[in-house]
């Protein structure tokens, strides 16, 4: 920075979306998006924070992986899925965890849209304690400095989302934000 000149900062924002299958975390290699967002910033030199503000999912960086299993998930994914079944296992019954409470069954089966997440009054499909605390443990947001018009980070360096909720399929939302002097 400069000394005693007023930079031209900029802030710009943008929001991707991501369709998580169920069953298992669903994965999504979120770096082509964030370096098309600082692209498209014309920031030049700042940060740019990848952020989720949904509770079951999280925002972290790691190395690409070259190899895959034959579901088509990276390697360094199972064994992070691996690692987090082993301190907080899935959750597959009533009692497990003592999320999701009496109350709030009733709190979701009192909302105009509860029938989205208690198909049927299902109430298994809140079987997602594991899930808040996976994404509890990763955080929900993750910052990069922004260097020459560019995302700051090494060859193998890979922006990831996840969404560790397996109780179904669900429309999520990830956001850009780049603050900076522009270009």
């Amino acid at each position: 920075m400069n000394k005693g000149k007023v930079n031209n900062m900029k802030l710009y924002k943008e929001q991707i979306e991501l369709t998580s299958h169920g069953k298992t975390p669903s994965y999504f290699d979120i770096t082509p998006q964030v370096k098309e967002a600082i692209a498209k910033s014309r920031v030049k030199e700042g940060i740019c924070t990848v952020l989720t503000a949904h509770t079951t999912c999280s925002v972290f960086f790691e190395e690409f992986v070259h190899d895959y299993t034959e579901n088509g998930d990276e390697f360094l994914q199972v064994d992070l899925n691996n690692v987090l079944e082993k301190i907080i296992p899935n959750q597959t019954d009533y009692g497990q965890y003592t999320y999701p409470g009496e109350k709030h069954y009733e709190a979701v089966e009192s909302w105009p849209d509860a029938e989205v997440y208690l198909p049927g009054g299902d109430r298994t499909q809140l079987f997602n304690c594991d899930a808040h605390l996976k994404s509890t443990i990763l955080g929900s947001s993750e910052t990069f400095e922004v260097a020459d018009g560019k995302l700051g980070v090494g060859t193998t360096g890979y922006i990831y989302f996840v969404d560790f909720d397996r109780t179904r399929s669900r429309k999520r939302k990830c956001k850009i934000i780049i603050m900076g002097e522009e270009a």
